[in-house]
């Protein structure tokens, strides 16, 4: 244990779960592209990042139904949904790895920290997106500790930022430690990578601590908020019955959540994760 974990009051952490879109990879970008050509197809203006908040880290349908409400483009969404996707499968076999986040993968598979993904991306997105870096960053999870937005596992309308994609992410690794005779890690033993606000909502609930990265632009819409997104206080998840009982809800300035400009000179120690020497050049 490290020196700074000695004092704190949480677990050392042992497994971590990653977001993808606009946290590992530039593709957040790349949709911002995708919908401002098809805005301005039409004459609508840009999409604004007030709007854009709001479709991070959800999945397609929802997302897309946010964008059609505020764009009340002249066309079906079939339409749009069409002209996007030829766009998007242009755009997204040139996406990228973002600054840090293969040598953070590193250190931590070094470390022996467990790591799933955890993406809203459907599959048909998620192999145009990931294909050419398989084997750059996504050969570091266990084909059987990824999840998508449109796993079979996950109840309609329980996406983000409802907890369940990181609850079924940490059964993913949970499932295997016990077909191999290990005990199992507890939520609050993980760590959880967003970018997004329902991300971070989503992680909270879940019961796990939460690392926020930021765009740039998505920060200033929440300039003054930023404790108030770390607590996944910020609403974006309407409660619906049985399945959100006894989730857990954060508090203002309870620690649980640290924001981060990048993933880059990530800070092991303060989550109890030893990494060996030679290995935290990120």
């Amino acid at each position: 244990m490290t020196d700074c974990l000695a004092h704190s009051p949480f677990p050392p952490i042992r497994a971590c779960l990653f977001d993808m879109d606009g946290l590992l990879i530039d593709t957040e970008d790349l949709y911002t592209k995708v919908t401002n050509t098809i805005l301005a197809d039409f004459g609508r203006p840009n999409l604004p990042w007030s709007i854009k908040a709001r479709l991070q880290g959800r999945t397609g349908p929802a997302a897309t139904q946010i964008l059609y409400e505020w764009a009340q483009l002249p066309i079906p969404i079939s339409e749009y949904l069409s002209r996007s996707s030829a766009l998007q499968r242009t755009m997204f076999p040139t996406c990228a790895p973002l600054p840090g986040a293969v040598s953070l993968l590193r250190s931590l598979v070094s470390a022996g920290v467990e790591v799933a993904l955890a993406t809203s991306s459907n599959s048909k997105n998620f192999a145009l997106k990931t294909a050419h870096l398989e084997d750059v960053l996504f050969n570091f999870f266990p084909r059987d500790q990824v999840v998508r937005g449109d796993d079979s596992r996950m109840k309609p309308g329980r996406g983000k930022p409802a907890p369940d994609i990181y609850l079924l992410a940490l059964e993913t690794i949970n499932s295997r430690r016990r077909a191999e005779g290990k005990d199992e890690i507890a939520p609050s033993e993980c760590l959880v990578f967003e970018d997004a606000v329902p991300g971070v909502e989503s992680g909270r609930r879940a019961g796990m601590r939460v690392v926020w990265v930021p765009h740039r632009e998505l920060l200033k819409e929440y300039k003054g908020r930023e404790e108030e997104v770390l607590a996944g206080l910020c609403g974006e998840h309407v409660e619906v019955g049985e399945e959100d009982e006894g989730k857990m809800i954060g508090k203002v300035g309870d620690g649980w959540g640290e924001l981060r400009e990048s993933l880059v000179g990530f800070d092991f120690g303060r989550y109890g994760i030893l990494v060996p020497e030679g290995e935290t050049l990120n």
